[in-house]
C-alpha cells in the first residue's frame, strides 16, 4: 500500500472507484435509472479533473501494485450541518470493498487527522448514510462521535445521514 496525493492522471480511476463503491454500498437490491443517473453524473473523470486542477481540496489515494484501491477527500471552508464544528469536512472517503480490513482506511484517516491538527482545526466532520453501519462502526472505533443527523439529497429525494465528528483532543 502506498499513500500519495492524487494526480490529474488519476481522475478516471477515481471516478470508476467512486461509482463502484457508491453503488456497492448503497444499492443493495439492484440499480434503477434514478440512482444510475446520479452516480454517472456525480462521479465523472471531468469532475475529478476539475477538483484536482482547482487544488483547494486535499485528495489522497491509496495505491497497490494494480491501481488505486481507496481515497479520501478533505475540504476546508465547509459549513457543518451541526453547530460547534469546524469548517473541515471529509467530503468523500472510499475504499473498495475487497480491500477493506487491510488498514487502508485507517492510513487514509490518519492523514485526515494529521491535516486537521496541522491546520489548527478543533474538529473534522463527515456525513454518512444512516444505514451504512460498517462505516459508522469504523468511525466510532476511530474516536468519532455522532453529533447529529442531516439529509443527503438527490433531486427531491432525501436520505438521512449521520453527522460524525472528531475533536483534536480525541
Amino acid at each position: 500500500m502506498k499513500i500519495r496525493p492524487a494526480q490529474k492522471a488519476d481522475a478516471a480511476s477515481l471516478a470508476a472507484l467512486s461509482i463502484e463503491v457508491w453503488i456497492g454500498t448503497y444499492l443493495k437490491r439492484g440499480v434503477n435509472a434514478f440512482f444510475a443517473e446520479f452516480a454517472l453524473s456525480e462521479f465523472t473523470t471531468a469532475r475529478f479533473e476539475a477538483i484536482l486542477e482547482d487544488g483547494q481540496d486535499l485528495l489522497m489515494v491509496s495505491e497497490n501494485e494494480d491501481g488505486i484501491d481507496g481515497y479520501i477527500r478533505l475540504a476546508e471552508s465547509r459549513a457543518a450541518p451541526v453547530d460547534g464544528l469546524s469548517d473541515l469536512e471529509i467530503v468523500t472517503f472510499y475504499v473498495q470493498h475487497r480491500h477493506q480490513g487491510k488498514g487502508i482506511g485507517s492510513a487514509l484517516l490518519d492523514i485526515a487527522i494529521d491535516y486537521m491538527r496541522e491546520k489548527g482545526r478543533p474538529s473534522i466532520w463527515l456525513t454518512t448514510n444512516s444505514e451504512n453501519t460498517p462505516a459508522i462502526d469504523f468511525y466510532l472505533a476511530k474516536g468519532f462521535r455522532q453529533v447529529g443527523v442531516t439529509d443527503f439529497r438527490i433531486g427531491d429525494q432525501a436520505y438521512p445521514n449521520q453527522v460524525l465528528a472528531l475533536n483534536t483532543t480525541t
